[in-house]
């Protein structure tokens, strides 16, 4: 009975700033016994909405209130301390710097045991229970089990992500038992676990849930794509015996917990994601597209929306809202300039970032004739006056670098840039030293960039303009899938003529040229393919929690590597009175660090000591 009302004490203290759908009464802080709970229609709800509260908040990515580090890994420190962007405040901006110990990591996720274990007691206990006033019926029942049965195995999915081999967790514990002490399971039996659930539910699971109170409930989609990327962890270098000092790791009694290099794991990648593109293709997802009336395609309304409204290219999204406001703590805050209000400038983003958008014929920089450092040209700021109907006013500003110039609209969407307009105001924005958001004090971008992708071009503070605009928190789009999906292809058939095609369809809503008309050279080439697709993903997913975990996953993160995530990272020169030629030349803002051991998180030091059986991650102590 203590253990019970333990657990729901936090589900009341957590969920207290969660949105409608899981808010909790302070009824269940009253003495109830675990018969109760699941005799009573509201407890039982009550006590299954705690199961929600391990959803990750991909919008937690820098606030004022963090500098303790009370981040987590459920939030979103990961484009922060990957090679994207650069935070000048809390956790986030030291940990790239300065890296961690198994002491003080603040990433976690190993709180999930606690979500988990809500899970196991809903599915022991939960019943039906009849009534006239309020009742659980066999349908809600069935509903609310396969729903725990999901997040059982997502939040497994969720530890494996960040830790590689941990606890199967998958029924009640007996806090009475002797023997409390849990050994790390082999992955592959902790990855058939999660297959066989997710399979079993994407059965199970309605088709789509479309009411806003439904929205955060897993439907067959969200399984199906849970399942897929599953496999492409599986399948991938990191935990597919590419990391060759896991190998060496045993439990206490001598289990190896990572395997060998298995090449069959693409394909069952494959045959996960082709479930889920098939099932994609019925019509129930497709990539977001916004038309203009004479039926062309507005690429730049296409990609600003995808961010903005629940659309059908979204699978999963959270209804957590970290934006905040542009007056209050929160990301928006931190991306806006000072001059905008109480704008921040907390978020930079890396020059290698903004060097990796393509140009607007679909080639690198390095590729394209049209790419150019030397002087300057006009660029028309299109100011919204009502952005989410795409209705704008184009104002010329002249004097915009022409590294900027003739770049692809996903560069427009999600870099701002000097001498660039901000939205609604119209005014030029200059982070050169004596600019009107140069260097001063602690709050301006460290590399002279803005991130601008996922911000409400609504928002500005002054007078009647929304302070703040809910979006919502995607956690998996159809476009990351496709691109996904074009890297099983290519690992499993590199002539398989989807493969181009899938990355095609992403270019192609993104205004760029497809890769078939201006590569075709590439086409059947393993590694050429497989270039192009990591380089996709790293412009289409930019921002979005993806970049630390693939570079982790195809063990490419070390100096000298493709996709190094240590050493020195540039900016522009901010410490130039020079807006012109001074500004635009890369300067080295910090030195990172990134070691070997960093491919997997370290456990928890101290629920390594407290346990006999409990092995640490390699390099960790």
């Amino acid at each position: 009975m203590k253990q019970l009302k333990y657990l729901l004490v936090i589900a009341l203290a957590t969920c207290m700033s969660c949105n409608d759908f899981l808010d909790v009464s302070d009824e269940l802080t009253q003495e109830v016994t675990m018969e109760d709970v699941f005799e009573n229609p509201s407890y039982t709800r009550r006590f299954h909405r705690y199961i929600y509260t391990g959803i990750p908040d991909m919008k937690y990515m820098v606030f004022n209130t963090d500098y303790s580090g009370s981040m987590d890994g459920l939030d979103a420190p990961w484009s922060p301390c990957s090679d994207e962007l650069k935070a000048s405040r809390n956790s986030t901006n030291t940990i790239p710097v300065s890296g961690y110990s198994s002491a003080n990591a603040p990433y976690t996720r190993w709180s999930l045991y606690k979500q988990i274990r809500q899970c196991n007691l809903f599915l022991q206990h939960a019943k039906v229970i009849p009534g006239d006033v309020d009742q659980i019926s066999e349908e809600e029942l069935a509903d609310m089990k396969n729903t725990a049965r999901f997040f059982r195995a997502y939040y497994h999915y969720l530890l494996v992500e960040l830790y590689g081999p941990i606890p199967l967790m998958n029924e009640v514990v007996d806090s009475n038992a002797t023997d409390l002490d849990f050994a790390r399971t082999p992955l592959d039996e902790v990855i058939n676990f999660i297959d066989t659930e997710l399979a079993e539910l994407s059965n199970l699971l309605p088709a789509q849930r479309l009411e806003d109170n439904e929205r955060v409930k897993p439907t067959k989609g969200v399984a199906l794509a849970i399942r897929a990327k599953l496999w492409i962890y599986a399948a991938s270098p990191l935990l597919n015996g590419g990391y060759a000092e896991a190998l060496d790791v045993t439990n206490t009694d001598g289990t190896r917990l990572f395997p060998d290099k298995d090449n069959n794991k693409w394909q069952k990648a494959l045959n996960a994601l082709q479930e889920l593109i098939d099932w994609a293709e019925t019509g129930v997802y497709e990539l977001h597209t916004v038309y203009n009336p004479d039926g062309t395609v507005n690429t730049a309304q296409s990609l600003y929306q995808l961010q903005q409204v629940y659309n059908k290219e979204i699978i999963w999204a959270a209804t957590n809202n970290s934006f905040g406001a542009v007056n209050s703590d929160g990301q928006d805050r931190s991306c806006t300039p000072r001059t905008e209000g109480v704008g921040q400038t907390a978020l930079g983003v890396l020059q290698d970032m903004v060097d990796d958008f393509f140009m607007a014929d679909g080639l690198s920089i390095k590729e394209s004739p049209d790419y150019t450092e030397e002087g300057f040209g006009d660029y028309v700021n299109e100011i919204p006056a009502s952005p989410i109907m795409g209705v704008v006013q184009p104002v010329i500003t002249t004097q915009v670098s022409n590294m900027y110039l003739n770049r692809e609209p996903r560069f427009y969407d999600a870099i701002f840039f000097q001498g660039r307009r901000w939205h609604i105001s119209g005014r030029e924005i200059f982070f050169h030293d004596g600019g009107n958001n140069g260097k001063t004090g602690g709050m301006y971008s460290r590399t002279g960039y803005l991130p601008y992708k996922g911000y409400c071009k609504e928002l500005y503070n002054s007078g009647s303009f929304k302070k703040s605009q809910f979006r919502p928190s995607i956690l998996f789009r159809l476009g990351e899938f496709y691109l996904l999906y074009a890297e099983a292809l290519n690992e499993v058939n590199p002539s398989d003529r989807r493969i181009i095609e899938y990355v095609d369809r992403v270019r192609v809503r993104a205004g760029i040229p497809k890769l078939a008309d201006i590569k075709p050279n590439l086409i059947g080439n393993k590694e050429l393919q497989r270039e192009a697709i990591r380089k996709e993903m790293r412009v289409e997913l930019f921002m979005e929690g993806q970049r630390y975990f693939n570079v982790r996953r195809w063990m490419v993160a070390e100096d000298g590597q493709e996709s190094p995530q240590g050493g020195w990272i540039s900016g522009m020169n901010l410490d130039s009175k020079d807006p012109k030629e001074g500004f635009h030349k890369r300067k080295n803002v910090e030195l990172r660090l990134f070691e070997r051991r960093m491919y997997l998180y370290p456990l928890p030091l101290n629920e390594v000591q407290k346990s006999r059986k409990l092995v640490q991650n390699p390099g960790w102590e």
